[in-house]
């Protein structure tokens, strides 16, 4: 007899549409024929999720109702000699974006270049176009879930990381292009740092921006970063950048961990359980609807044993905890380590310096999740 789920813990028996947004598009034969097929004059959502090469402004035409480019740039006016490749502001094509892409169809195409026979060849470096979106409003009741699932208080500023979801989708956009160095199914979020210029309030309208750059080997595999910019009439107000590594076997040399002996963690100011519905939850506010933390099925399929809670959730959950203490303006940089389960329990460190904060995330044998500044 099957064990009766309770109602916290994710579904291992959902199919392939369910795992990733829940009652959405399942990946049909029909489906599965036209990525084969590649661009057709037909549109669709798999369509709107083809190469970036299309968007670029000199070149051919993509689909308008999915993507409709309003603008360039002058990256690609400047003078000859001034770009030092796509990581180049003069080497990138600025595409803007009539509205913000949605995110199932985009993590649906993901998968499908993950089976055999899908899959193309990935970019050999990143590609050289910066996607935009001008205008995007902060929904309140979005703002108020977010707050209470990452432990914010309600108000009318933006927690730091809220910008990070809402720009999500144009990053995730870029991430899942054929021409992107790193395929989605293999990334690692590895990294993240957040500056806060000044405060972001309801009442304002978000430009975002997002590119690639400092592709580099690691010793695991490569790692790149992700920029994602968000301005107000004009104005940098907001800035992240994510850092993923892609695993791979490599030949030698890259940036490599530090094997050290760890040292103890400081001791706990507070003690968190996790449970299974922070994965679900957060997917829900954030629109990061990774598998990967939402269900059993889709973790095992992603190598782990159970769902893992998102890392940009901890991040918030800690930036909560200190929220009293934080300045107008700062910058938080994190480093992710080992996954968090779901469920779980997680161990909360935070020390006061001169310059700002220190602050990790241990589990019970002290071993980190997380460490993070606030300077």
């Amino acid at each position: 007899m099957a064990r009766r789920r309770r109602g916290d813990e994710p579904a291992d028996d959902l199919s392939v549409g369910e795992l990733i947004d829940g009652p959405t598009e399942i990946l049909t034969p029909q489906i599965r024929a036209a990525a084969l097929a590649g661009p057709s004059g037909s549109g669709g959502d798999l369509e709107a999720t083809h190469d970036l090469s299309g968007l670029a402004p000199a070149g051919g035409g993509s689909d308008p109702s999915a993507v409709e480019p309003t603008g360039t740039s002058q990256a690609g006016t400047r003078a000859a000699g001034t770009a030092t490749g796509p990581g180049d502001p003069a080497a990138r094509a600025r595409v803007e974006l009539s509205r913000l892409p949605a995110a199932g169809p985009l993590y649906r195409r993901a998968l499908l270049n993950a089976l055999p026979g899908l899959g193309g060849r990935r970019g050999a470096g990143v590609p050289a176009v910066e996607l935009a979106v001008t205008g995007v409003p902060v929904d309140p009741e979005r703002l108020a879930d977010y707050d209470r699932v990452c432990g914010f208080r309600l108000a009318d500023r933006l927690p730091a990381t809220f910008p990070h979801v809402m720009g999500f989708p144009l990053a995730l956009r870029l991430i899942t292009a054929p021409e992107f160095p790193i395929p989605l199914t293999g990334v690692v979020h590895v990294g993240n740092r957040i500056t806060v210029r000044r405060p972001v309030t309801v009442t304002d309208r978000l430009d975002f921006a997002t590119w690639a750059e400092n592709l580099r080997p690691h010793d695991r595999g490569r790692q790149v970063d992700v920029v994602l910019v968000g301005s107000v009439d004009g104005e940098e107000v907001w800035r992240g950048v994510s850092t993923y590594l892609g695993r791979q076997r490599t030949p030698g040399g890259g940036e490599r961990r530090d094997h050290g002996e760890r040292q103890a963690p400081p001791a706990a100011t507070a003690r968190w359980p996790v449970t299974p519905r922070v994965g679900t939850d957060y997917a829900r506010v954030s629109g990061d609807h990774n598998p990967i933390h939402t269900s059993r099925l889709g973790a095992r399929l992603l190598g782990f044993p159970q769902p893992i809670a998102h890392g940009m959730w901890s991040k918030a959950r800690c930036l909560a905890a200190l929220e009293s203490r934080l300045p107008e303006a700062y910058t938080v940089d994190v480093a992710f380590k080992l996954p968090v389960p779901l469920p779980g329990t997680v161990a909360f460190s935070a020390t006061a310096l001169a310059p700002g904060w220190d602050f990790s995330l241990h589990d019970r044998r002290g071993r980190p999740h997380l460490v993070g500044t606030i300077r």
